[in-house]
């Protein structure tokens, strides 16, 4: 495109490809959800990024990413991710506030501001949760990974991504050292109290199924 996407149609890109639809439809009802908007707002909205090209659309099934609408959709990613790191790195903030500030920030700042400050931070690969960074071309590293809780009972498992949308939920994991690059155990899970025991560095914390959601890692012994 000519000129950068308004922070809306940016806001609609980005939310397209967090659901997969970089490789598949989404359909309009899941943006909404995500975005918390109304259903007609998202057919209008779809509707203007066909017109531009930037997503394939077939009403009453959803909306895909063209690749040019990838494109766009991880240069926003991209921006979103390293003010989360510099946010944190250089500014102190703690992991659980820097989402937010993001999401403003990413629409603001231009493309040579982005590249001052992947250089500042060496061309990080993941923000502070985990998440891996797109390349200054786009690429976007594809991982398979698993929820927390979907792991048996004697697996050792390293966390590799914290959902980052929940900061109440994130600052717990950080007091609990449930941070990407840790290995833990889980030790047992109880269904009747649906509560997960996890060795964290040879101590043992409990934790309800809302406590490890959003949690996701692969086998330790794959690693």
């Amino acid at each position: 495109m000519a000129t950068d996407p308004s922070a809306a149609v940016q806001d609609y890109l980005k939310a397209i490809h967090s659901l997969g639809g970089a490789d598949r439809v989404v359909p309009p009802a899941d943006i909404a959800t995500g975005l918390g908007v109304k259903a007609p707002s998202v057919t209008g909205m779809f509707k203007r990024l066909a017109e531009a090209g930037l997503i394939d659309y077939t009403p009453g099934q959803g909306a895909q990413l063209t690749p040019t609408g990838i494109v766009e959709a991880r240069r926003v990613i991209r921006r979103h991710r390293l003010i989360e790191l510099f946010l944190t790195k250089v500014l102190g903030l703690d992991w659980s506030e820097v989402d937010a500030e993001a999401e403003s920030l990413e629409h603001a700042i231009s493309p040579r501001l982005e590249q001052a400050i992947a250089a500042h931070l060496g061309e990080p690969v993941e923000d502070p949760h985990g998440h891996p960074i797109p390349s200054p071309t786009g690429e976007l590293v594809t991982r398979y990974l698993r929820r927390l809780c979907d792991f048996p009972a004697g697996a050792a498992v390293a966390i590799r991504e914290a959902q980052d949308d929940h900061p109440e939920r994130l600052r717990r994991w950080r007091d609990l050292g449930l941070t990407p690059g840790t290995t833990v155990r889980i030790v047992s899970y109880h269904p009747l109290d649906d509560l997960y025991e996890l060795d964290v560095g040879g101590r043992v914390v409990r934790l309800g199924r809302e406590g490890v959601a959003g949690l996701f890692g692969e086998s330790a012994e794959t690693t």
